[in-house]
């Protein structure tokens, strides 16, 4: 059974010297949203997830909770899985595995992405810095990529240059699961930028 954690945000925040003020400027995110997420308020996305550990050094395994020791190798359990979900009335509801990487290995960051059947509007489509990889699992998903949709069953596979605006969505009345791999260069950029605002915009309104 997969663990519902919540990041350890503040104390690696403190650890490495960094102000909430500091660390908003540092990952583009706002104070408020970084505030919410050390208060357990709200989760965050595989966005702000990465660009977060980035910012603190760290992988995304240490930022819930647990790191990698062996530089060359990461092996996690089904029952050990570590998972982060965000409650419906929250964006529709969806919820993330955070996926093992080794210590001395950065170049990629998996995750696996379940999107509730109620999910209906789907993000704001968005484009980030590097590549990005999409293995549906289980049901029904729409894709956009530019001006391109792609509907998506299980077993199905995409893989995009990740600067051209994109977005992912569940379709249907059953829940979808999407394993997502992105390289090292998306980590300091949104994968999906409704889950995480900037700094220096307004935070949109909730969907």
């Amino acid at each position: 059974m997969e663990r519902n954690v919540i990041p350890r945000i503040k104390l690696l925040r403190t650890q490495q010297g960094y102000s909430l003020q500091g660390l908003a400027e540092v990952t583009g995110l706002t104070k408020s949203y970084l505030s919410k997420l050390e208060r357990g308020v709200c989760t965050p996305s595989i966005a702000a997830a990465l660009r977060i550990a980035r910012a603190l050094g760290v992988d995304t395994q240490a930022l819930f909770g647990e790191t990698a020791t062996n530089p060359d190798i990461a092996v996690i359990r089904h029952h050990a899985r570590m998972s982060v979900e965000r409650p419906a009335g929250l964006q529709g509801g969806r919820r993330l595995e955070i996926l093992p990487t080794p210590a001395g290995l950065t170049r990629m960051q998996p995750f696996v992405l379940h999107l509730a059947s109620d999910f209906a509007a789907g993000p704001q489509v968005a484009g980030h810095a590097g590549e990005e990889f999409l293995y549906v699992l289980e049901g029904d998903v729409e894709m956009e990529w530019g001006e391109r949709r792609e509907r998506l069953m299980p077993g199905d596979a995409v893989y995009f240059n990740a600067s051209v605006p994109h977005r992912l969505r569940a379709l249907g009345k059953s829940p979808a699961a999407v394993l997502v791999v992105t390289s090292a260069a998306a980590s300091a950029n949104p994968l999906f930028t409704e889950d995480g605002p900037r700094a220096g915009r307004p935070t949109p309104s909730p969907r």
